[in-house]
């Protein structure tokens, strides 16, 4: 957090639909694939959370249905809310134009809701993803994203305490045997 000085938050919470496990942030200048299936690799990824250009794909934990989530938009690092939350990770995000938007994908057309616009404006910004519920088979019971301006750094595990978060971590050391017994 800043060295004592006071900082502006603005906060939004909403009910969206997971579609395949996904939620994105997208920047308004963002064309074409939002679905996080496009030809281009991310250009960062810290297991629930990866980013191109414009474009970030948090994984709900929920293949689909309704989740909760709030999203904080700051001017400084507003600080990890390391006790309300059991997994939380940072990646640096990339806003072409300063106006960023939460979409819920959908075959026919994507649902956007709109997000206080970024406080620099075009630039680099940095996300914190907090999930908690992730070993809930239902899906992560609570989402809370936090957006603030940073020069780009690599993206960092804060916090992991779930089975399921390790899974998103290393999908390719997932034993589904281990799993099953719950040694894992």
């Amino acid at each position: 957090m800043g060295e004592g000085k006071p900082f502006a938050v603005q906060t939004s919470r909403t009910m969206v639909k997971a579609w395949y496990g996904q939620l994105y942030i997208a920047d308004e200048q963002l064309e074409g694939d939002i679905s996080g299936d496009s030809e281009d690799p991310p250009t960062a990824s810290v297991g629930v959370i990866r980013v191109t250009p414009g474009l970030a794909v948090l994984s709900t934990g929920i293949q689909s249905g309704e989740v909760p989530i709030t999203v904080a938009v700051a001017d400084q690092d507003p600080g990890a809310d390391l006790e309300g939350y059991e997994d939380i990770v940072e990646i640096a995000f990339e806003s072409p134009s300063g106006r960023i938007e939460l979409v819920e994908w959908d075959w026919d057309e994507p649902k956007t809701y709109g997000l206080t616009p970024l406080p620099t404006g075009p630039g680099p910004y940095r996300m914190r993803f907090h999930i908690t519920g992730l070993d809930r088979h239902e899906g992560a019971l609570d989402h809370y994203l936090q957006i603030w301006p940073e020069p780009s750094r690599d993206p960092a595990v804060l916090k992991t305490t779930s089975r399921n978060f390790q899974y998103f971590l290393h999908p390719e050391a997932f034993n589904p045997d281990d799993y099953a017994s719950g040694s894992v």
